[in-house]
């Protein structure tokens, strides 16, 4: 059984789909539930696509795909699932099989990202400054102040916090973090890594999230904070 704003948001992506051939965005289902942040619409739309409501297509922005309706928005009884509406979405980095229409990045409020090349998720690597591509991302995921720019985690470090070895992780630019960041540590100038930061008096403990491996304790003068994550993307 849904709520009433879980239902009110299904009716609405439904009907936007079926008039327009794409879903609304965010800040559109924002407004049309009267939602004070898009936090609210990120939990009903889970919600929506754990009950097998919708599900949300990997790497494409602004992609959902209404799977069935209840009976209250006109489904069958035993929730058999619609035809799948035509999508008009932006292709991620990975070709699909089926064939879809492309729309301009502005159109759907995305952005391209520039992929800085791999941080270490595990042992620290050396610091990498070159573009070895790009990446559309959500506009929503690059929402606030400063520059952002992607990155390839490269180990399994920070599994337990869902980051695992291939993803794209999202960074904001900053040299400010605050206990229990995920930052993109810069090590004496020389390597870089993906870790969770805390400030141990005069230390800076950048934290695993993973038991395998031991949390670094350094100088706080060795660690310099290059980033925080806001996002991540994910291949399958």
């Amino acid at each position: 059984m849904l709520t009433k704003k879980q239902l009110d948001l299904l009716d609405f992506i439904h009907k936007r789909v079926q008039r327009d051939g794409v879903p609304p965005s965010f800040d559109e289902m924002k407004e049309a539930l009267d939602l004070r942040s898009k936090s609210g619409i990120h939990r009903l739309i889970t919600a929506l696509e754990e009950r097998g409501f919708i599900r949300r297509l990997a790497h494409r922005a602004r992609a959902i795909e209404v799977m069935k309706l209840p009976e209250a928005l006109g489904g069958t009884k035993d929730g058999q699932s619609l035809p799948a509406p035509s999508l008009s979405v932006i292709d991620g980095d990975r070709p699909d099989s089926r064939p879809t229409r492309a729309m301009p990045i502005e159109a759907v409020h995305a952005l391209e990202l520039p992929v800085m090349g791999r941080i270490a998720a595990g042992v620290p690597i050396e610091a990498i400054a070159q573009v070895s591509h790009h990446v559309a991302v959500p506009g929503a995921m690059v929402s606030g102040q400063g520059d952002h720019y992607a990155l390839e985690v490269k180990g399994d470090s920070m599994i337990e916090a869902g980051i695992n070895n291939g993803d794209i992780v999202i960074i904001r630019e900053t040299q400010v973090a605050e206990n229990g960041d995920i930052v993109v540590a810069l090590i004496e100038d020389q390597e870089a890594t993906l870790k969770r930061f805390y400030r141990r008096g005069a230390s800076i403990a950048l934290e695993a999230a993973n038991p395998a491996y031991e949390t670094r304790v350094l100088a706080s003068d060795m660690v310099k904070v290059q980033g925080k994550l806001v996002g991540l993307i994910r291949t399958y």
